[in-house]
């Protein structure tokens, strides 16, 4: 099923998949009022987006800043420094947020007083075949945020082991016949291996329920992109770094789109690790850097989804520094 729409003056078609675009937008920032409201933004702060991608949550924070505030953005991916603002309170790190305290020292700043986080994948990645972020096309499982690592989707399917794959693809994908789709992928090494996205698909289908066919692919294609980019061990890495960067009452916002990364962020927030066990002091009182502003995860409303429809698994937790 087809429907048009507008947004930010761009004419797309959307589909249950997600949106084919008639012009390229490289992405659309979702909850982008409620994530840039949860920051608190001052004139003079200094604030950071450790996902530029589009720069949709850097444009509206700077819209916030004085011209005493500095916004640093991150993103390793060489395709987001086209959409690098021109605006002297601006500074573009083009590397990965799990070395966000380093980048940040290199920068001499030492604290922070806000992060912002959308760990969705852009569009741009999505609707680009030869990035191989999708099973919408047939083009080369690559699925590298950053294209100078060494490692590809199509290089984990031939050469992992079948233990290995099963492993990604029930832990990071939640699939039931992770075990077979493995067994399967490893025996099409035989016949040449797997390469492109068609192939993968049409070696996994007989383990895929047709009534959740899309679900079950973007399940296995999370998984490899997850495996591909470390994404789980970023964001660890990068929720503690940001944790020591914020001062006092500073503002942690992050945007997750699937159970695996809202749960690392929710037990972070909440405890200060990543188990959802409470540490707790002589007082009792539970030991963590951080506390949870929104008691209930903030996600879009109905017409927020219509308008994009890749808003709709958007969660945002909000965690405040003590």
């Amino acid at each position: 099923m087809f429907f048009s729409l507008t947004l930010n003056s761009k004419k797309f078609v959307a589909e249950d998949s997600g949106i084919i675009m008639q012009t390229p937008v490289y992405h659309i920032s979702a909850l982008l009022a409620e994530s840039v409201d949860a920051l608190a933004v001052c004139d003079s702060g200094t604030y950071v987006d450790v996902t530029f991608g589009g720069g949709g949550h850097s444009r509206e924070i700077l819209r916030r800043l004085g011209a005493g505030g500095r916004l640093f953005a991150f993103d390793q991916d060489a395709d987001a420094m086209a959409n690098i603002v021109d605006d002297p309170r601006f500074v573009f790190v083009h590397g990965n947020f799990r070395f966000l305290r380093n980048f940040m020292r290199y920068h001499g700043v030492e604290k922070v007083d806000g992060i912002i986080a959308d760990l969705g994948v852009s569009f741009h990645h999505f609707d680009m075949p030869e990035r191989g972020f999708s099973f919408r096309f047939g083009g080369r499982l690559d699925m590298r945020m950053n294209r100078s690592a060494a490692v590809s989707a199509a290089d984990i399917l031939n050469t992992y082991d079948e233990e290995r794959l099963a492993g990604i693809f029930r832990n990071y994908g939640e699939l039931k016949n992770a075990r077979r789709m493995a067994a399967a992928v490893v025996a099409r090494r035989r016949s040449g291996g797997i390469a492109d996205a068609g192939t993968l698909v049409e070696t996994v289908s007989p383990f895929i329920s047709p009534k959740q066919q899309k679900k079950e692919l973007s399940q296995l294609f999370q998984a490899l992109r997850i495996e591909v980019n470390d994404e789980l061990g970023s964001l660890r890495a990068m929720l503690k770094q940001g944790a020591e960067l914020l001062v006092p009452g500073g503002r942690f916002a992050v945007l997750t789109y699937h159970s695996l990364e809202d749960r690392l962020v929710k037990n972070f927030f909440r405890y200060g690790n990543f188990d959802g066990v409470a540490e707790k002091d002589f007082f009792g009182r539970v030991e963590a850097p951080l506390r949870p502003v929104n008691n209930k995860v903030i996600v879009p409303d109905g017409e927020e989804i219509e308008r994009n429809p890749r808003a709709r698994s958007a969660k945002l937790r909000v965690a405040g520094k003590l």
